[in-house]
């Protein structure tokens, strides 16, 4: 089997309901992420021309609102670049880290909720970003769980790509905290570096599969973290 290339995206800015894990929120894009979903393209363009790969007719997008708004426009704009239709297909296993029961609730809602159930233990003080915490509620998940989640949907698409020459390059629009905890699977990042590293919004982060599994960074840049910010992501 010849290499693969992965070209993972973060959706564009939204509008994130304040304070409140972005997990399963279902609001759009920010006029904002709109335009920055449409630059995208140039710069995956440019990869195309440049890195000299085979992108695939189909983006795989997460089906939270703002992940297919970004994939509809990025494919839009790729369609007149490269002169081709390109397809939007939506797969839930590329959703942000879930928090089941209380998805939609702010930190602070989540915090009471549990406080005032006399089955559960305080919660940690780094809940929201320690990565293999899970919320004591129906359907949540740690954020190692949703990593471990799209990496295996990042391999098992890339399984199905044809060798070709350029190599075939698979686009997968979806979410920052998933993406990042599924790079540490790849042996892309180290889990020091989860805490100490976001992704730019609708920036493309382009990762090759060699035939033998392992795994390389090849362009685009992750995203340095503030002291001290809190991840929204």
């Amino acid at each position: 089997m010849s290499s693969r290339i992965a070209i993972l995206i973060r959706h564009g800015d939204y509008h994130q309901r304040i304070d409140a894990p972005s997990a399963l929120q279902p609001f759009p894009l920010t006029e904002k992420g709109a335009g920055q979903a449409k630059k995208c393209a140039e710069e995956v363009f440019a990869l195309f021309r440049h890195r000299k790969i085979t992108i695939n007719a189909r983006i795989i997008c997460s089906k939270q609102l703002r992940a297919y708004q970004t994939a509809t426009i990025l494919g839009a704009e790729l369609s007149k670049l490269l002169s081709r239709d390109m397809q939007i297909v939506e797969n839930e296993a590329l959703a942000e880290r879930s928090v089941g029961a209380v998805a939609n609730l702010t930190t602070g809602e989540i915090e009471a909720v549990v406080a005032s159930d006399p089955r559960y233990e305080a919660l940690p003080r780094d809940w929201k970003s320690k990565s293999d915490f899970r919320l004591p509620f129906q359907g949540a998940e740690s954020l190692n769980d949703a990593g471990a989640r799209v990496a295996s949907l990042i391999n098992t698409t890339l399984d199905g790509l044809p060798d070709s020459t350029p190599p075939a390059a698979q686009i997968f629009v979806g979410h920052g905290a998933s993406i990042r905890h599924a790079a540490t699977v790849m042996g892309l990042l180290r889990k020091e570096d989860i805490t100490r590293l976001s992704m730019y919004h609708a920036r493309p982060v382009c990762v090759q599969r060699d035939a033998s599994g392992s795994w390389t960074h090849v362009c685009g840049e992750w995203k340095p973290r503030k002291v001290n910010e809190t991840p929204v992501d």
